[in-house]
């Protein structure tokens, strides 16, 4: 499967996130509606963010410029020392 690249796919996949992402959230304030579950859900979603930063922003401008991501699983093998190399992009 190649890359998407149609703009409004784009965007239409990002809002499809943003609402999963809602959705999940809501259902378990539902299932759970207590204050103490609402702030341990937006410590989680806040430290996940912060996380995905840290693996694609801080790692490649701040530790290893000369080092591109595919997605998790690359960097997953990067912090293990199993560095692979890849060109850089055009």
């Amino acid at each position: 499967m190649g890359d998407l690249r149609n703009p409004r796919l784009i965007w239409a996949k990002g809002v499809l996130f943003l609402i999963l992402g809602f959705m999940a959230a809501g259902t378990i304030l539902v299932l759970a509606p207590d204050l103490r579950v609402a702030a341990l859900l937006v410590i989680c979603v806040w430290a996940f963010c912060r996380s995905y930063y840290f693996a694609f922003y801080v790692i490649q401008n701040y530790v290893d410029a000369g080092y591109r991501y595919a997605g998790l699983t690359d960097f997953v093998r990067y912090a293990l020392g199993k560095k692979t190399p890849r060109p850089p992009d055009p």
